[in-house]
């Protein structure tokens, strides 16, 4: 088990990490080079050797490789962002670049999305130094730039440019999967994501007839944008059930005693209540208008209007997400992809998601673990162009009442030291014998 100092360790690098302001502000703005420093810096004082990769100055990527006992397992990667999305200081409680620890819990912009599990993972890996351990296997650990953009500095530019740091692994694990979901009525559940929806961001450009704004035109680009937003906005997108939403529904039903009839899942839904919650944005399709850019005087009716829409499709479901869109929009509206990557899913019923729900139910036996598919995507996306299954797994036990999913992205952001110590401990027993 991870010793006492790891324990420690995991809530001063977490708060270490926070205070070194890494915003992704999108379009290249954004500095991730101080905290990959002081990433390689603990990883070389546990004895790795850390390389520093970018592919436009600043933009750091660290990759190191831990040796495994046993030379013919296939490899795992371990992996964590280093960028985090943007924070208004007057809206929070405490400046969002803090990492203030006050009453048992760390706050800050990443105290979720993921500089915990950046540090966890920093912990882990010193305190096998510490203890002399090995894995089983071997372990590459990688802190990337730029996931909260386009991910073209940093795991995009890992996959593509320096493959050969990767070789041998199979499998990863990454944010967004292990937590501690209350579902208020006494039961604990902790969902490990074994798949993501497909990202589709599209701009969508509405030609039209310029004119006066006085006179009468048929052929407004406005009019037109407005109309297939409309239409974007309002449609009902038919029920999908891949496998890793059927496993599940299927382990929820479980749970909770309720006969699986998966021939009616909006019905079974319901059933479960708070539980479906972990579920329902995942059995569809999606696309939600989101950006608008039109015009530049008012009595002008401009001859083009562009808007952006985020789309996310279920795997399997790419080519009609496509047509849907080719409808929605009509013949007076072009759209694109701005950002397109694929969807992913991983096989549920293998040894090292055994291995993941042991390590949980090892420090939470009251807990609940199912798989669960997660709604918007993560860096597994590029790793996965180099054959890597990718999990989400970092894992936080979390108290009732704690809105986890509340907080990425969102205000006063943070994390329990509790829950940083219990993951730790789940994380260690996990990679220990992966």
């Amino acid at each position: 088990m991870a010793d006492e100092r790891a324990l420690d360790e995991v809530v001063t690098f977490t708060s270490d990490l926070i205070r070194i302001d890494t915003t992704n502000r999108g379009g290249g703005d954004c500095q991730e080079r101080p905290a990959a420093e002081y990433a390689a810096a603990r990883l070389a004082e546990a004895g790795l050797e850390p390389v520093l990769l970018e592919r436009t100055p600043g933009r750091t990527n660290v990759v190191a490789r831990l040796e495994g006992s046993d030379p013919s397992a296939d490899a795992l990667l371990v992996h964590g962002h280093l960028d985090v999305v943007p924070a208004e200081a007057a809206d929070w409680s405490v400046h969002p670049f803090s990492g203030e620890v006050r009453d048992g819990v760390v706050w800050g912009r990443g105290a979720v999305d993921m500089k915990n599990m950046d540090a966890m993972i920093l912990a882990v890996v010193r305190s096998w130094a510490r203890e002399g351990i090995r894995p089983r296997r071997d372990v590459v650990i990688a802190f990337t730039a730029d996931e909260e953009d386009s991910a073209e500095d940093g795991s995009g530019f890992l996959a593509d440019r320096h493959a050969h740091l990767f070789e041998g692994c199979t499998e990863g694990i990454s944010e967004s999967g292990a937590f501690t979901f209350h579902d208020g009525g006494g039961r604990q559940i902790y969902p490990v994501a074994a798949g993501e929806r497909g990202t589709a961001w599209m701009k969508l450009t509405a030609r039209g007839r310029a004119g006066h704004g006085s006179k009468v035109n048929r052929e407004n680009a406005v009019t037109r944008l407005a109309a297939a937003l409309t239409r974007i906005g309002e449609h009902e997108w038919p029920l999908r059930l891949t496998p890793t939403v059927r496993a599940a529904l299927t382990e929820l039903a479980a749970v909770y005693g309720i006969r699986t009839d998966l021939s009616d899942a909006d019905a079974l839904l319901e059933k479960l209540g708070t539980a479906g919650k972990l579920v329902e944005a995942t059995v569809r399709n999606s696309a939600n208008p989101t950006m608008l850019d039109a015009g530049y005087k008012v009595n002008v009716i401009p001859g083009e209007a562009v808007a952006h829409v985020d789309g996310r499709y279920l795997p399997g479901a790419e080519e009609e997400f496509r047509a849907t869109m080719d409808r929605l929009t009509g013949p007076d509206v072009d759209w694109e992809f701005a950002h397109h990557e694929v969807a992913l899913q991983a096989p549920v019923d293998t040894p090292t998601f055994a291995r993941m729900r042991a390590a949980i139910e090892e420090f939470a036996p009251e807990g609940h673990v199912v798989p669960y598919c997660m709604s918007g995507g993560t860096d597994a996306k590029q790793f996965s162009r180099l054959g890597i299954t990718g999990y989400g797994f970092a894992p936080l036990k979390l108290p009732e009442g704690f809105d986890y999913q509340a907080l990425f992205h969102g205000v006063d952001e943070r994390v329990p030291v509790e829950a940083l110590q219990f993951g730790v401990r789940v994380l260690d027993r996990f990679m220990r014998t992966a």
